[in-house]
């Protein structure tokens, strides 16, 4: 196979999309069997995080926090309560949102999954200050990109 010559600023390892993307997957790799071991999926272990912090968020703010449409969370939400981990209940304040509450089951689940972030620490091979110091850069990129959208 003959490389064409492109200009510099198109090439594959020059891009950033493709370094952010590509550490995406390979993050979820990473993760895969870890999460396999609590019987969740990434989406689902995400919706798992922000509960085991905030119990009785609604749906609506999830989906603000998680930064995904609802339609998209909707079928995760639905899995996971049919796994016996979250129940949604329509608020009695207003009977048009609704609240997602942890069962007993999925409260259990937060002591199994805290064992997660120190093993991803682990297997980066770096230090808590490298990836505090890359998790606000990235933030910085989002935030910036986000104002331009």
């Amino acid at each position: 196979m003959k490389e064409k010559q492109v200009c510099e600023q198109l090439k594959l390892e020059n891009q950033l999309c493709f370094a952010l993307y590509s550490a995406s997957l390979t993050m979820s790799k990473l993760y895969k069997p870890m999460l396999q071991e609590l019987d969740l999926t990434y989406p689902q272990y995400l919706i798992m995080l922000v509960l085991w912090e905030t119990d009785g968020i609604t749906s609506t703010a999830l989906g603000k926090k998680l930064m995904q449409d609802l339609g998209a969370l909707s079928p995760v939400i639905k899995r996971l309560e049919a796994q016996g981990l979250l129940e949604r209940r329509r608020s009695s304040q207003d009977e048009r949102k609704v609240e997602l509450f942890l069962t007993e089951q999925g409260k259990n689940l937060q002591q199994k999954a805290e064992t997660l972030p120190e093993r991803i620490l682990c297997a980066s091979g770096m230090d808590v200050e490298h990836l505090g110091t890359l998790k606000g850069q990235l933030e910085e990129l989002r935030g910036a990109i986000q104002q331009q959208l």
